[in-house]
């Protein structure tokens, strides 16, 4: 059985961030007179002025901070480990990046009033952080896909980053060819496409990446 160290064990964050996301989409409606999940963002639960904002942040505590921490540990680990291939780590590094960007943009820039028109400063700056995540996470996304292409050691990130990139997709498709009353629908699976990808990640992490270790040494090429 496999000595886990500590920086294996905070990727468990993955999956406890996972949850709280997913416990904050579900319960925080609740405190939301009026909220249709079906038609409104997710971030209009957490506007500044909406009133499930205070139950939004209790259950989100742990997905705030620990994507962030996941996401770090796993990149410190490659990094330390030289874990596969130059282009694999950075991929994780970008992620990883992202994951920071969401973090600190969203809480620096929240919406001010949830559903409220994009037209302040405070709104503008939340699209601009959202661009910025949305590119980071594409890039990262394809990027990992490429490295499982070329490297078998790494096919299930690969395919996992793939199912994280479909989803993504699948919002704005979604957002297009659906009636505006679909729009929380869709854009739940960009949102969520992320926050999967970071517990699996997790799990690798936990699990030291041993799966893609072989005879030759495979995790230390560079």
């Amino acid at each position: 059985m496999m000595n886990r160290k500590l920086i294996n064990r905070f990727g468990l964050l993955g999956i406890l961030a996972l949850a709280s996301y997913a416990a904050a989409l579900i319960f925080s409606p609740m405190a939301f007179p009026g909220y249709n999940w079906m038609e409104q963002a997710a971030s209009d639960l957490s506007a500044e002025a909406a009133p499930s904002r205070h139950l939004w942040d209790q259950l989100s505590a742990l997905y705030d901070s620990g994507s962030v921490v996941c996401a770090t540990c796993v990149a410190i680990f490659v990094s330390d480990n030289k874990v596969s291939t130059k282009l694999f780590r950075t991929g994780i590094y970008l992620f990883t990046i992202m994951n920071w960007i969401s973090k600190v943009g969203y809480q620096m820039f929240a919406l001010s009033d949830a559903g409220k028109d994009i037209s302040g400063v405070q709104e503008v700056m939340h699209m601009v952080v959202t661009v910025c995540v949305v590119l980071l996470s594409i890039v990262s996304l394809i990027i990992l896909i490429i490295a499982g292409c070329k490297d078998k050691t790494l096919k299930g990130i690969g395919i996992w980053a793939a199912i994280a990139l479909g989803m993504m997709f699948m919002g704005p498709v979604g957002m297009a060819a659906f009636p505006p009353q679909y729009f929380g629908v869709f854009e739940r699976f960009s949102t969520f496409a992320a926050v999967g990808y970071n517990a699996v990640l997790g799990i690798y992490l936990f699990m030291g990446f041993n799966k893609f270790k072989s005879e030759d040494q495979t995790l230390k090429r560079v």
